[in-house]
């Protein structure tokens, strides 16, 4: 007999919970049979979830991981159909992720222009107060002089 776990096991082997496991299943991500109100989740399970993880972390939606899964469960082994589809989504993303990298430099580039100005805007503030202390202290000496003589 194959190993089975529960949702906890898988929850807490994740670091999932179990409202996610869940909803993994609802999105027919997983097929768990069960046992009155008890969920078993076989090993298979387990492999579609971890890849369900993995394909979350590579920016995957869980559609596009529902269309690789339906695939493979076509052919019980791969296909190339499944590879094909795999690298053109690879290819996907990697495109998504250069465009973003490109964004991200843009606008890196934008907030350092945005924060020189804001530094020479106020450098030109403080040199103008400096003048008007300067100019206001030479303007009581003079005066205090002037009553002075």
């Amino acid at each position: 007999m194959s190993k089975t776990y529960s949702i906890s096991e898988l929850a807490s082997e994740f670091d999932l919970t179990t409202r996610s496991i869940r909803f993994y299943e609802d999105q027919e991500l997983l097929h768990p049979t069960r046992r009155g109100q008890t969920r078993i989740y076989s090993s298979k399970d387990r492999v579609r979830l971890k890849l369900t993880i993995r394909g979350k972390r590579l920016g995957f939606s869980l559609a596009e991981i529902r269309e690789l899964f339906e695939l493979w469960d076509e052919t019980r082994s791969g296909s190339k159909k499944q590879l094909n589809l795999m690298l053109t989504k690879i290819a996907e993303r990697r495109a998504a992720l250069d465009q973003q990298m490109k964004d991200i430099t843009m606008v890196q580039l934008e907030l350092e222009s945005a924060e020189a100005r804001c530094r020479e805007a106020l450098e030109e503030l403080h040199q103008k107060q400096r003048e008007e202390e300067q100019s206001a202290s030479s303007d009581k000496a003079s005066s205090s002089s002037a009553t002075m003589h």
